[in-house]
């Protein structure tokens, strides 16, 4: 197992991957229990629309990708604040449009080789070592945020009504976390792909509700749940010869699957 960490590859998909564990664990645990963990699926498809156009543009796809996404995850917020939109349906609607575009995109590209599989499930080949410095420092600031600012993030989880009342700047802090589940997106979409990242927002949050239920101890499992998940789905996929991003994904269904049937034996 030791050996196949000696390349480079596997060196940079290893950092990566437990610092973009680590960042969507955080950001999952306040979207799942705000009922909002579904932004992230429709921003991974956004995601892969303008991944598809900076290729057929010729454009550096992380680097264009950014900004596209988290202007839609404020698109979206805003929509919901508004009212205009109910949040599911904003997301529906960003998500179908998006992987519409980005298909209809890629068909039309003529003389461009895109590796289609790549964007939708990931390639452990695709990441390098300045996606390693953006996600060091994408989990450096997250972890700041929840240290300086964790019994803000926990009234505005709960009760966004109440953190109003107390003066709390509730749309300043869904902002920040709109940017940082892009960003996370974006990254992870990379390595598990467009159509796999969501899982990592999601799965570990649940698994950790299955075991705790204290605020404090569902964020704490689900980064620790996270970060096992991945390795194990790493080092699986090596062994097996499976696609990355899938096998992480049923790492963490695995982990879901045995918390849920820990939380049965518990109340019996």
């Amino acid at each position: 197992m030791f050996e196949m960490f000696a390349y480079p590859f596997m060196q940079r998909a290893l950092l990566v991957g437990l610092m973009i564990a680590i960042c969507a664990a955080l950001v999952g645990v306040s979207l799942v229990l705000r009922k909002n963990s579904m932004i992230g699926d429709g921003l991974s498809h956004t995601a892969f629309s303008a991944f598809a156009i900076a290729t057929v543009l010729g454009f550096t796809p992380l680097y264009f990708a950014l900004p596209i996404v988290i202007i839609a995850s404020f698109f979206v917020l805003r929509l919901s604040q508004r009212r205009k939109v109910h949040g599911d349906a904003a997301i529906a609607v960003l998500s179908a449009s998006s992987l519409a575009i980005g298909t209809m995109a890629i068909s039309l590209s003529k003389g461009v080789n895109i590796d289609l599989n790549s964007y939708l499930f990931g390639s452990i080949l695709a990441v390098s070592w300045g996606d390693v410095v953006l996600s060091i420092i994408l989990t450096a600031i997250i972890i700041l945020l929840y240290l300086f600012a964790y019994h803000r993030i926990f009234a505005i989880t709960f009760d966004e009504e109440f953190a109003k009342s107390v003066g709390i700047r509730t749309n300043m802090y869904d902002a920040i976390f709109a940017a940082i589940c892009s960003i996370v997106v974006v990254l992870g979409m990379r390595l598990l792909g467009s159509l796999l990242i969501s899982s990592l927002i999601i799965f570990p949050t649940l698994s950790a509700m299955r075991l705790n239920h204290t605020f404090k101890g569902i964020v704490l499992l689900s980064v620790i749940i996270s970060a096992l998940a991945f390795v194990a789905g790493l080092v699986a996929s090596y062994i097996f010869a499976t696609p990355t991003g899938a096998t992480v994904v049923i790492a963490n269904l695995i982990v879901f699957i045995m918390a849920f049937l820990i939380e049965k034996i518990r109340k019996c």
